[in-house]
């Protein structure tokens, strides 16, 4: 059961630890913690932070997706 849930998070989720982790050669798990501890900390703001970068980087692969369909073309 709590085996399906990490991996429905892991599935759904915008993949910014991720990106970060393998980014700056830090482990995942340590990123996840850092935003989990800092939000209770300040209020909520690094899920903010989180949210926006999931959306630039969903929106950076939509641009790729294009740039490599229009190339096909």
């Amino acid at each position: 059961m709590l085996q399906r849930i990490i991996t429905f998070f892991e599935r759904y989720s915008f993949g910014v630890c991720t990106y970060l982790g393998e980014r700056f050669n830090i482990s995942i798990a340590k990123i996840r913690l850092f935003f989990i501890y800092s939000s209770f900390l300040a209020v909520g703001f690094p899920l903010i932070f989180y949210f926006f970068a999931g959306i630039v980087l969903d929106f950076r692969n939509y641009i790729k997706r294009s740039r490599t369909r229009a190339a096909d073309m």
